[in-house]
């Protein structure tokens, strides 16, 4: 028998006419690099322009996951932090993503005129089926804080088929009642705008520590120069509607849902009686120690974890390892029991750094992981 010999194929790109080998390879590298950096888009929509960028390509068969930031910030001062993490990169390897900063919100963004009718919540959700439709995605896994998580869920509600996830980061579901009014008109009597977002943003046990964090948003709200638009923004957040969520309900979120909330955070109380009202079955609840106003600027590393989690409780990167988890801790799933008979049935996700304990699945169940 002849003796076989190992051929090597390599796969061979098509030049465009005229186009040597070497400028071709500089196209592909300067292509990389624009994915990598993020490609940014703007699309007329009924209620004005927005702004996106999109970093990845296209998975097949995967959902784009969409990112909404709060009041005060942009997709990079809310969301770098998190998407840049080391463990992060797993999951951002394996979907394309698409952060959403609200009108104005963007960098180097003009200063709307004055009189203008800045959108309200619900029809800054109503955006976000332009901005699909610009980029062919037909279904999304959205990433919210605060106004966002506002946001996406409004837009889950009306657009149920194209969401397949939400992780909802300080969301209050509630419009403000009058004593919150009262509250909110007596607050800006005395105080700035930026100190009024700063403590929509973080706790006053933060805002009176004054760590380098607090300084850091503290510059970027104060000085904003597009501290008007911020304002609007700020407005149409306050002036949200009712999202009437009602476990057992028709007005609820039909994909699996993740809530985050920092232990004394602001929003706490609002996130815990929104995990009251959506269904136990679907809604996973993670209150997250040591990690203020914004877990996912202080706590990047135990945010991605319950993220992979969520991932692989919605059938995606099965294979995926808890490797922090692995490094610093051993994490037991248990579930907490339920106040009455449905809630048995729900998920709760609890994290501490004191204790490292993440919890999930049946009552009862508990699973050891180490990788």
């Amino acid at each position: 028998m002849a003796e076989l010999q190992e051929v090597q194929i390599t796969e061979e790109k098509p030049l465009l006419p005229g186009q040597t080998p070497e400028a071709a390879k500089e196209a592909e590298l300067a292509a990389r690099i624009l994915l990598d950096q993020g490609q940014t888009h703007s699309v007329e929509t009924p209620y004005g322009s927005v702004t996106f960028t999109v970093y990845g390509t296209p998975k097949p068969k995967r959902p784009a996951i969409l990112t909404y930031h709060d009041v005060g910030l942009n997709y990079k001062s809310c969301f770098q932090p998190l998407f840049q993490f080391g463990d992060m990169q797993e999951i951002i390897q394996n979907f394309v993503r698409v952060h959403v900063d609200a009108p104005g919100m963007e960098e180097g963004a003009a200063v709307f005129p004055l009189g203008y009718q800045y959108p309200s919540l619900d029809q800054l959700a109503d955006m976000i089926p332009c901005i699909l439709q610009y980029l062919n995605f037909s279904t999304i896994i959205g990433v919210g804080v605060g106004a966002g998580a506002y946001i996406l869920s409004r837009y889950a509600l009306n657009h149920p088929d194209t969401v397949e996830g939400l992780v909802l980061i300080n969301i209050d579901p509630n419009a403000k009642g009058w004593m919150d009014w009262a509250a909110h008109k007596l607050t800006g009597l005395t105080s700035s705008i930026s100190e009024m977002i700063l403590g929509h943003l973080f706790s006053q046990e933060e805002l009176s520590g004054n760590s380098e964090l607090i300084q850091k948003y503290r510059n970027i709200i104060t000085h904003a120069p597009n501290l008007d638009n911020i304002e609007l923004y700020w407005n149409s957040y306050n002036n949200r509607r009712d999202l009437n969520f009602e476990r057992g309900g028709d007005i609820t979120l039909k994909c699996p849902v993740m809530l985050v909330v920092g232990d004394q955070a602001p929003h706490e109380d609002a996130v815990v009686e929104c995990n009251s009202k959506l269904d136990p079955t679907q809604t996973s609840f993670l209150k997250m120690a040591d990690s203020g106003g914004q877990p996912q600027l202080t706590q990047p590393g135990k945010l991605t974890e319950a993220f992979k989690y969520f991932l692989q409780g919605m059938g995606y990167m099965a294979s995926s390892c808890m490797t922090r988890l692995s490094r610093s801790r051993t994490a037991s799933l248990t579930s907490a029991a339920s106040i009455d008979g449905n809630r048995s049935r729900s998920r709760t996700l609890s994290q501490s750094s004191e204790s490292g304990t993440l919890s999930s699945g049946p009552p009862g169940h508990t699973m050891e992981v180490s990788c």
